[in-house]
């Protein structure tokens, strides 16, 4: 792994995560509260049922150990904001969405390193070297969450400044993101191309089955159909950034961050087919979550 990698890849996750803590206030914490059945059942979605699904795809597809522990990482990483851009384009409730990257962003913290730790455990048994033990667990929040509370804390203090820079900030996140990505592709080419084939199948069925468990799953328990759909992203598009990032930087292996770099590519194609899907069926009768939300500062409006 090159400079590249071990230190760009860093610092464009951290650029992204400063980027989601400008957009976010206290009442995005708070507004859990006022939609708990909508946020309880997307976190069992996230938290319990996708790891379990995950985990059956990985067997079913005989994955070897070390990209079976990659497919798990990736299923242990929270939403990310292109779920509130997917949302915002088909009529999600992007305030929800807000919320629940703000929430799964803090579990995530305690999370992803459990399920990391426990993959390694039944894949791996014996590679001691590869968990994420007291030290790198600390990383991880250094990781993931100061960058949110920076943002959080600029908003607080500097509101006008976090508004002029909010989209500057999302612009940069997306032109590093691209040109560190770029470069790690570019540099484990080969070792991409070989196993492309093999992860293309197994990472698209897993997006499939993300977004549809995020719609159905909710649905089914009578949540409202734009809070469903807001859950449909947050749930089936994956930080993938921070699941390469944990692999090749904390973990130390760059085999580990190929599934996420495969389903980082597929994934926008897949959410945005899903998107049409879901789209096209009707606003149910009597939904009450047909009146536009109230958008949290920094949010935007699903019909601006």
């Amino acid at each position: 792994m090159g400079p590249l990698t071990t230190i760009g890849l860093p610092i464009a996750l951290g650029v992204i995560m400063f980027g989601l803590g400008l957009s976010l206030t206290p009442r995005d914490f708070a507004r859990v509260a006022t939609q708990p059945k909508a946020v309880i059942v997307a976190l069992a979605c996230q938290l319990v049922l996708l790891p379990a699904v995950c985990f059956g795809l990985v067997l079913l597809f005989d994955l070897p150990p070390v990209l079976a522990v990659g497919m798990m990482l990736l299923a242990a990483s929270p939403g990310g904001t292109t779920a509130n851009l997917y949302s915002h384009l088909f009529r999600g409730d992007v305030a929800l969405n807000i919320s629940l990257t703000a929430l799964n962003s803090v579990i995530a913290v305690f999370t992803l390193p459990l399920i990391a730790n426990l993959s390694i455990a039944y894949f791996l048994p014996g590679d001691d070297g590869l968990g994420l033990q007291l030290a790198k667990t600390v990383e991880v929040f250094a990781i993931v969450l100061l960058p949110v509370v920076a943002g959080m804390l600029v908003r607080r203090w500097k509101p006008a400044f976090a508004d002029r820079m909010d989209r500057p900030v999302r612009i940069a996140s997306i032109v590093i993101l691209v040109v560190v990505i770029a470069g790690a592709i570019a540099s484990n080419l080969q070792l991409l191309v070989d196993n492309f084939g093999r992860l293309a199948g197994i990472t698209v069925l897993f997006c499939l089955l993300s977004l549809g468990i995020g719609y159905l799953v909710p649905r089914l328990l009578r949540v409202e159909r734009r809070q469903s759909i807001a859950t449909s992203f947050e749930i089936g598009i994956h930080n993938a950034t921070l699941a390469i990032v944990i692999a090749q930087t904390v973990i130390g292996s760059v085999e580990m961050s190929l599934p996420a770099a495969v389903y980082g590519v597929l994934m926008f194609f897949v959410a945005l087919g899903f998107g049409f899907l879901i789209r096209g069926r009707g606003p149910d009768v009597a939904d009450p979550s047909r009146a536009e939300p109230e958008p949290s500062d920094g949010a935007v409006s699903p019909h601006s």
